[in-house]
């Protein structure tokens, strides 16, 4: 596929204020995907947000080599520094369920719907569905979820900790570029330590994670300027005379 086609069927939109939106452009395959469309995503074009890898491809996407993290959708997002907000309309099924669980925040429409159907296509997950759906909702539940292939709704998925906010249809994005806004209005250097040390420590036991912390506290701080922390204290007195924001 040649670059001019690949940049149609993934559109990158960067705006001024530091957000970007990368969105999945195959609404007549309700955003399926391809070898050549495995690519980040963070929202999508069309009826679904993503309903999996493209079975028409499947042997030359599941016959690739797994070790290839450079062409591994997730391994990339889940090496991306900065916060990822999935806005998620319609179906995410399977790989975009996946996709789905590589963002750090995930806003849905009502109505939208998660779906794990590798046990019903006997397809064998390799993008960590069976490993990190059970650490967020609970291993009952998950299984449940894969196991029946049967759709998981956005208000559920809101109540069982999956989904951080569920809004109107026509919403989702608006709502994404919200909590992007309010993320943006802090200090970068720490928002993305903090990602860091949150997402490095979940893979731990919570002994070492806080061991973790406590390192990455002191590397921090012990690599500061007398500058830095005059800089620090003035933008903190600078946000503390602004009245802050009720909710998100």
């Amino acid at each position: 596929m040649d670059q001019s086609s690949m940049e149609k069927l993934i559109i990158v939109t960067r705006e001024p204020d530091g957000i970007t939106t990368i969105t999945i452009n195959r609404p007549k395959s309700l955003n399926s995907l391809t070898r050549a469309l495995m690519k980040i995503s963070l929202r999508r074009s069309g009826r679904a947000f993503c309903s999996g890898v493209d079975l028409t491809a499947a042997e030359d996407v599941f016959k690739g080599d797994v070790k290839d993290l450079e062409s591994d959708t997730v391994a990339q997002m889940e090496r991306c520094p900065k916060p990822i907000i999935g806005a998620i309309n319609g179906f995410a099924v399977t790989a975009g369920f996946e996709i789905s669980l590589a963002c750090d925040i995930l806003i849905a429409a009502k109505g939208a719907k998660f779906m794990d159907t590798h046990a019903r296509f006997g397809i064998f997950p390799s993008w960590g569905l069976s490993q990190k759906l059970s650490r967020i909702i609970g291993p009952n539940k998950a299984r449940e979820v894969s196991l029946t292939s049967l759709p998981l709704n956005a208000e559920d998925a809101e109540r069982w900790g999956l989904v951080n906010h569920v809004v109107e249809q026509g919403e989702v994005l608006n709502k994404a570029r919200q909590v992007a806004s309010a993320i943006l209005k802090n200090n970068q250097g720490l928002v993305l330590k903090y990602k860091a040390v949150i997402n490095d420590g979940l893979k731990l036991e919570m002994g070492r994670a806080l061991a973790l912390e406590k390192v990455r506290a002191h590397d921090y701080y012990d690599g500061m300027t007398k500058d830095q922390f005059k800089k620090m204290q003035e933008f903190i007195a600078g946000r503390s005379s602004q009245k802050p924001s009720s909710k998100l």
